[in-house]
């Protein structure tokens, strides 16, 4: 079944999202990418080799799998994988061959294997509203703009946008910008932050005269420890609330919770193969089990979360109150090639 009978992987996963899409699908549809780890001794397992890990929050021998996830009201599950393979693999084609690698499988950053996910995910069934990502995969905005896709993708404290960069801004933001939201519920109760909002400037040149969607900074602050706060990135629609925001950037834990019931009930990590199809093989089934439960668990009602230091502030703040939100003004002219620096 996983080495030696004739059946393709990717077939199965197009059946999955097209399952997951019927039973679990909905108007508030959420795609998330993540990545786990997978321990494993040796050097002969494909992909394999000494790398971070965030399952094991440590460096260890392990193979690193990229998912896409689809979460909505109605459940969540995995639809979409790929194989990570370091340079210490695809530089060695001997290597490759004896794990059975196909011969054009180039190296690709875990960014390129998210687009790729990301890209056919919107060419699927699946009716997607929004992708969200952690930071290591914060930096697809600008597909997704051109798809009309709307966004919440966590990025570093370095990143900048049309107002500077994103830890100065929000470190020049008024007591009264920030609010106290709940991102959706975790094993201990709600997930409770406060919340900074504020929307960027329009980009003429790229949004035209009369622009559909925003972009807005969000910023996410511990209550207990003040100190630490995460950044993101985010486009939606023109009048989403601030509060869909933050619902958009909670699901990002759904891929949490299906790693986790996928290796504890469907046997995700618990596979013994060590050439590059029977991986696809082997996690593709146990995604198509875990598909199976989640949809069980619609259809009887039931439905089973990067710290940072912000510096002082050296300017005035940008922030102005425009209606009920807030909106960041400019520190430079606007030009053709603003949008590089978003």
């Amino acid at each position: 079944m996983l080495s030696r009978a004739r059946w393709n992987p990717d077939d199965i996963r197009d059946d999955l999202q097209n399952f997951v899409a019927e039973r679990l699908g909905g108007p508030d549809g959420v795609l998330i990418v993540d990545d786990t780890g997978f321990l494993k001794k040796g050097t002969v397992s494909a992909g394999v080799q000494r790398q971070y890990s965030g399952t094991a929050g440590r460096t260890e021998n392990c193979q690193i799998g990229v998912f896409a996830a689809y979460a909505s009201s109605r459940g969540r599950a995995l639809v979409d994988r790929e194989l990570y393979l370091p340079k210490s693999w695809t530089g060695d084609r001997d290597r490759c061959r004896a794990a059975k690698i196909p011969e054009d499988r180039d190296f690709a950053t875990k960014g390129d294997l998210a687009k790729d996910m990301i890209q056919r995910a919107l060419a699927s069934p699946l009716p997607i509203a929004w992708v969200t990502a952690d930071s290591a995969y914060g930096q697809e905005w600008r597909m997704l703009e051109e798809a009309g896709v709307g966004y919440v993708l966590a990025v570093p404290k370095s990143q900048h946008t049309l107002a500077g960069r994103i830890d100065f801004a929000i470190a020049q933001a008024p007591d009264d910008a920030w609010e106290r939201h709940s991102c959706g519920n975790g094993a201990k109760g709600p997930r409770v932050y406060d919340w900074a909002a504020t929307k960027l400037p329009s980009v003429p040149d790229f949004d035209g005269e009369n622009p559909t969607h925003d972009r807005w900074v969000l910023d996410r602050r511990s209550l207990t420890r003040p100190q630490e706060i995460a950044y993101y990135l985010a486009y939606a629609p023109a009048g989403t609330a601030v509060a869909e925001l933050v619902r958009v950037a909670g699901t990002r834990w759904a891929t949490e919770e299906c790693f986790q019931a996928a290796k504890n009930e469907c046997g995700l990590d618990e596979y013994e193969v060590r050439r590059y199809p029977g991986w696809y093989r082997h996690i593709t089934l146990a995604m198509l089990a875990h598909t199976f439960l989640a949809a069980m668990a619609a259809a009887a009602g039931t439905e089973k979360g990067a710290a940072e230091t912000v510096p002082a502030p050296s300017r005035p703040s940008p922030w102005r109150k425009s209606g009920d939100s807030w909106q960041l003004t400019a520190r430079r002219r606007l030009s053709a090639d603003a949008s590089n620096a978003h």
